[in-house]
């Protein structure tokens, strides 16, 4: 249908141009004074009606035109007339020349794709003459629905033209521009020529416009063959509708197939990806715990701490004078105290970043297990790293319990000094009540402190829910990101399915066009055949009537013969004429003699004369001849 109605399209386009051109405001004004104008004009109709009649008869006919089909015979007829007008006569040695072969052969240099028909055409064994070429250049030209382009080309180039056309010819004004636009439309047809055997050197082109005046009848006949093609085409409508619909049916049923298999692959991967999120999980669990604990062991190492130091201040308390320099090193032992607290803050702060970032590999890996799950055994390389991290922070804390234990050892020596120097520690009570005053201060700062990192434990806490409820979030997002890929998926298997689907149409077109093409060359074949059959069949009617004649004759001889007591004498008992002795041969031929029986040759036996037997004048050798008319002269009075 999209085949018809493009080629409606372009008969359109053909009729709004010739309409066109022939309105007299638009094109030549001055043309009915010029005669090679008129003649231009004359055979720029004479085109337009052979290509509308030629597409209009393709069209009704449906199927690829034959050499032998008339409207298309007429085309041809039609363009080397257009083709020959205003041609220059060329002068040789020994005639005048004026063929279209000279122009046509430039396309080969204009148009590179043209190579192959002028190759083809001189290769040709039965073509002799210049327009013989030519017209299977055209016939060929038509074949590849090529035409337009070509004499599309020639045009252009119209100084090439001018030497071989007028100044005035059809070819060098704006009618031949009109003609190529008009040839566009003849790439609807499809034409299958044979050029081999045709004899196109001795074709008389000569326009037959019969064929564009219509009668009454050919109306009705039109109009008949018009409601055929359109029972024929909603045949062939209905016959595609269920193939198409069997088409559909069975890429249906592929597409079932394809998407059950699909199914099943996706809810494997899902069962994979779930037991994926779940291991992930228990390792998520798993360092939470392990931090859990680092976190109570370093509480339990601070309280550790505030014990030793409480004692140390009890003991500083019972002993009641203490040296400038014992107080000063005490108070930079505290100091070392509070850098080691800091460095643990400072450690738990590494944690919690370690933390954050196993969260945010946590939240990569969610994103990536569809894509790449080979990710999966990097970030475990990486949860390993980060338990190797706690590993060595907890052999940090262990070093750490080491230099408290070494500090008490320092404060155990430091209570051997205390009693060594009790009397000087005497002096010094008014200085140790300064110091439990700031002791007091160092306290209250203590439980600020703690107050603090309290409030800082609990604002990390609820980063840890908001995490959570954003893991939860991410799980959403990657359920809609399975679900839009899964919806990819089937748009990417549909798509597939409907390219497959035209591939395998495509084929069957492509079998179908081979299957025509070879059904085309047995007809054409068996027409060959039905021809000459029916020659063989003329020349055997022929022959029988001649032998018929030649029945007759003999019987008539045999006759005379018997009349006259003489014997027939056969064919093969004969090498030799009986007058003149010459011997028989392809350009000899043997001739009976009607009135004695023998075998003469043509000179001996050239000689007619009416017998008893038959009242006709039969053939009779020479002696016969005499005799009968010797008989005749004394029978005479």
């Amino acid at each position: 249908m999209i085949f018809s109605n493009c080629c409606l399209f372009i008969i359109r386009i053909c009729c709004k141009i010739s309409a066109w051109l022939h309105c007299e405001d638009n094109f030549y004004p001055k043309a009915t004074k010029d005669p090679t104008a008129v003649e231009r004009a004359n055979l720029l109709n004479m085109a337009k009606l052979s290509i509308k009649g030629l597409i209009e008869s393709a069209l009704s006919f449906g199927r690829t035109l034959d050499s032998d089909y008339p409207p298309l015979q007429q085309f041809f007829v039609v363009m080397e007339h257009c083709l020959k007008h205003g041609l220059k006569v060329r002068k040789s040695f020994l005639s005048y020349n004026k063929t279209i072969w000279g122009p046509l052969e430039l396309v080969e240099k204009l148009y590179p794709e043209a190579e192959e028909i002028g190759a083809s055409v001189r290769d040709l064994p039965g073509l002799k003459t210049p327009l013989g070429r030519a017209r299977a250049w055209l016939r060929l030209a038509l074949m590849q629905k090529k035409m337009a382009d070509y004499l599309r080309c020639l045009i252009i180039q119209r100084d090439l033209l001018s030497e071989f056309y007028e100044y005035h010819a059809l070819m060098m004004e704006e009618e031949g521009a009109v003609i190529v636009g008009l040839l566009v439309g003849l790439n609807v047809i499809d034409a299958n020529l044979c050029v081999k055997g045709e004899d196109l050197d001795s074709q008389v082109g000569v326009i037959d416009f019969s064929m564009y005046l219509k009668n009454e009848e050919d109306i009705g006949n039109k109009e008949r063959n018009v409601q055929i093609a359109a029972i024929l085409d909603q045949k062939n409508y209905v016959e595609e509708l269920n193939r198409q619909l069997n088409s559909t049916v069975s890429s249906l049923h592929s597409r079932v197939d394809s998407l059950e298999k699909s199914n099943t692959k996706l809810i494997e991967e899902l069962a994979i990806a779930k037991n994926n999120i779940i291991k992930l999980q228990e390792e998520n669990h798993q360092l939470r715990s392990e931090n859990k604990l680092i976190l109570m062991k370093t509480q339990q190492h601070l309280e550790v701490t505030k014990v030793d130091v409480e004692t140390e201040l009890q003991t500083y308390k019972h002993s009641r004078q203490g040296l400038d320099e014992m107080y000063n090193e005490a108070r930079r032992q505290l100091r070392d105290e509070s850098q080691l607290r800091q460095d643990v803050e400072n450690e738990l702060a590494v944690q919690v970043s370690m933390k954050h970032e196993i969260e945010l590999a946590m939240k990569l890996l969610e994103k990536d297990i569809h894509e790449k799950q080979d990710t999966l055994i990097g970030l475990r390389q990486q949860l390993e790293e980060v338990k190797a991290i706690n590993i060595e922070m907890y052999q940090k804390l262990q070093g750490s319990e080491a230099d408290l234990k070494e500090k008490n050892e320092i404060i155990a020596r430091l209570e051997e000094k205390t009693n060594k120097i009790t009397a000087a520690m005497r002096q010094l009570e008014q200085r140790l009540q300064q110091a439990e005053k700031a002791q007091m201060d160092t306290e209250d700062e203590d439980k600020k402190y703690l107050q603090e990192c309290q409030s800082k434990f609990d604002s990390l806490q609820k980063q840890i829910s908001q995490k959570e409820k954003q893991l939860v979030q991410l799980e959403t997002d990657l359920k809609i990101e399975k679900e839009w890929r899964q919806t990819l998926q089937e748009d990417l298997q549909k798509e597939k399915d409907t390219l497959s689907h035209l591939r395998n149409e495509t084929q069957q077109i492509l079998s179908l066009k081979k299957e025509f093409l070879h059904l085309q060359d047995e007809n054409h074949q068996l027409k060959k055949i039905y021809h000459e059959q029916e020659q063989a069949l003329q020349e055997l009617g022929n022959k029988l009537s001649e032998s018929k004649l030649k029945i007759e004759d003999i019987k008539e001889a045999n006759k005379a013969l018997q009349v006259s007591g003489l014997v027939w004498l056969k064919d093969k008992e004969a090498t030799h004429c009986k007058l003149c002795e010459k011997e028989f041969s392809l350009s000899k031929r043997k001739h009976h003699c009607r009135n004695c029986g023998e075998i003469f040759c043509n000179a001996c036996s050239d000689n007619e004369l009416p017998l008893p037997s038959s009242p006709k004048p039969v053939r009779v050798c020479d002696s016969c001849h005499a005799l009968l008319i010797q008989r005749c002269s004394s029978n005479l009075p």
